[in-house]
């Protein structure tokens, strides 16, 4: 048997305003609350890397309210609410 919430949460359209590294495009994206930190830095990478931003070959970190946010934990762990904004960065 699964368990409802989680399935419910999974489920769960977060629209997030982000922006990667350098690029000057903000965007509106759809991500699901029970994706992954990293799954997240990820989709708001593939808008940018090699067409507005150079990619390079180094982890990303993703900032939320100034903090980074461990890669580990799902979009809803980490308490990000529809419309927040996150910036992906590459890790120094």
């Amino acid at each position: 048997m699964t368990d409802t919430t989680e399935t419910a949460e999974a489920r769960q359209l977060v629209p997030l305003n982000a922006i990667f590294a350098d690029d000057y495009t903000e965007l509106l994206l759809p991500i699901m609350s029970g994706n992954t930190i990293a799954e997240l830095a990820e989709t708001v990478a593939s808008h940018s890397e090699g067409r507005r931003v150079r990619k390079q070959d180094k982890p990303k970190v993703v900032y939320h309210n100034d903090r980074i946010v461990p890669m580990h934990l799902t979009v809803a762990e980490a308490g990000i609410a529809p419309l927040d904004h996150v910036r992906v960065e590459y890790q120094d």
